[in-house]
């Protein structure tokens, strides 16, 4: 069977399309294509490497992409994982199914360090809830392995 191809989209693609982009294509196990881009792309954030870090997925190597690079492109899911990305971004006329998922964005978060890396946490713990449901409602069961089950709880 074909992979389902997920985009994930945000403003920047720096943070939360990134730490979803990572999470699909670990606990995915080739039942998906995961890939995220932005609006308006810049870097990925290093606080979003640490938290993923700390659930054994190394997003270090990803890369920010503007949207455009997508253009034209088929894709079975299309994500957004913010407002200001919902209401910019094109329509993909190829996406089989479009979903919203507001989640906060962590870099907006100011203060110390600590503070900082709680807000990237709530948000990566939101975003593999949400890819838990994901990859159960895409029907992943017929293939014969209940792929949500690879996702850990999250920590305490």
């Amino acid at each position: 069977m074909t992979p389902e191809k997920v985009l994930f989209i945000c403003t920047h693609n720096s943070a939360r399309s990134q730490m979803a982009e990572g999470m699909l294509r670990a606990y995915g196990s080739g039942a998906f294509e995961a890939f995220s881009a932005g609006t308006h792309a810049t870097k990925v954030r290093p606080e979003a490497v640490e938290v993923m870090a700390e659930i054994g997925i190394d997003i270090g190597s990803q890369r920010s992409k503007n949207l455009d690079v997508y253009q034209g492109e088929q894709f079975d899911w299309v994500i957004t994982v913010c407002d200001q990305a919902r209401r910019e971004c094109p329509v993909f006329t190829g996406a089989e199914h479009a979903a919203h998922w507001g989640i906060d964005d962590p870099g907006e978060v100011e203060g110390d360090e600590p503070a900082r890396l709680a807000a990237f946490r709530t948000a990566r713990d939101e975003l593999r809830n949400r890819i838990r449901m994901l990859m159960l409602t895409a029907g992943r069961e017929e293939l014969g392995h209940p792929v949500a089950e690879r996702i850990p709880e999250q920590h305490a």
